[in-house]
């Protein structure tokens, strides 16, 4: 109980914490826009690591920091593109088109990775981007080193969500996203089309994930590999079902799985860590999170036309 204290009331642990919720965020504020817009995006783990590559190869390749983001923020654009094309105007299987993309994404990013660099056997290093502490704010205890010391890239995840919420709830535009979703009849009844609001949708959020596996190489570690994104994907869409379609719930989330996660890697530093097998401390922060979801998803209100095809003229 001691050593749990004294890892709760290290600013290091909160810090570490939001720097690990930092790709979740991002990639969960994605997956919330598209399945907003009635599209549930399982290309997710696909496209963070495309993003992953993209902004690392663009870096290495000569380009700047903020130029790389945008590049990663293009390339899964792109894939949002084709997931959107092929579920939304032709009905396609979104859980079919999902994993596809999925596996697209991840052989393109694979075989690019070989035909650019084929004689590299250890990734490549580049200069990511360094903390941004915030004068006077850094210095405070616990949150200072937590919220205050942060790469720009946090700062900027944060930011996200303030503004996923403002558009969502304060914007037309975001009305007509969230309608998509509950009722696209009404939209097409407005004369929006519903087609390019759930495509462009679809863009946005997938554009967002790949800047959420851009974060792994250019600002949490400064390479690339296959293994990176390790699932995290996956767990932004139960976030989205955590924070029942919320951006500020899912926040809550991304930072509740992030917090579990450094405390499992702080505890197997104690003497507790000594005697237990590793691996029940690298499930802990799934285990718990999967407890927190059930409780969460209960009360939770699904979008009614998520994953419902919408035809134009049908009622």
């Amino acid at each position: 109980m001691e050593a749990l204290l004294d890892i709760l009331l290290a600013g290091s642990f909160w810090a570490a914490a939001v720097r690990i919720a930092s790709p979740l965020i991002f990639a969960t504020m994605g997956e919330l826009i598209c399945e907003r817009a009635g599209v549930l995006n399982l290309g997710i783990e696909g496209i963070m690591v495309a993003g992953a590559f993209a902004g690392w190869m663009a870096v290495y390749s000569g380009l700047g920091l903020w130029p790389g983001v945008a590049v990663a923020l293009g390339v899964g654009m792109a894939f949002g593109l084709i997931h959107g094309v092929l579920t939304v105007p032709f009905g396609l299987s979104q859980h079919v088109v999902g994993l596809g993309v999925t596996l697209l994404a991840t052989a393109a990013t694979y075989y690019t990775y070989r035909l650019a660099l084929p004689e590299v056997t250890a990734p490549p290093r580049i200069a990511p981007l360094a903390p941004l502490p915030i004068p006077i704010l850094s210095d405070l205890p616990l949150i200072g080193p937590a919220l205050f010391a942060q790469t720009p890239l946090t700062y900027l995840a944060f930011g996200c969500v303030l503004a996923v919420s403002l558009i969502l709830y304060r914007t037309p535009l975001g009305l007509a996203v969230r309608a998509a979703g509950e009722n696209p009849g009404a939209v097409e009844a407005q004369g929006l089309s519903v087609t390019a609001i759930r495509i462009g949708a679809v863009m946005a959020g997938s554009g967002l994930m790949a800047v959420g596996g851009a974060f792994l190489t250019m600002s949490a570690f400064d390479s690339f590999f296959f293994e990176m994104v390790n699932g995290r994907g996956w767990i932004c869409i139960a976030l989205v079902v955590f924070g029942a379609w919320k951006p500020g719930k899912a926040l809550l989330g991304a930072l509740l799985f992030a917090g579990f996660d450094a405390l499992q890697i702080r505890l197997q530093q104690t003497p507790l860590g000594a005697d237990l097998p590793y691996q029940l401390f690298l499930a802990l922060p799934y285990v718990l999170s999967i407890l927190a979801l059930v409780a969460m998803s209960r009360r939770a209100q699904v979008p009614a036309a998520l994953m419902v095809p919408f035809n134009r003229g049908e009622r």
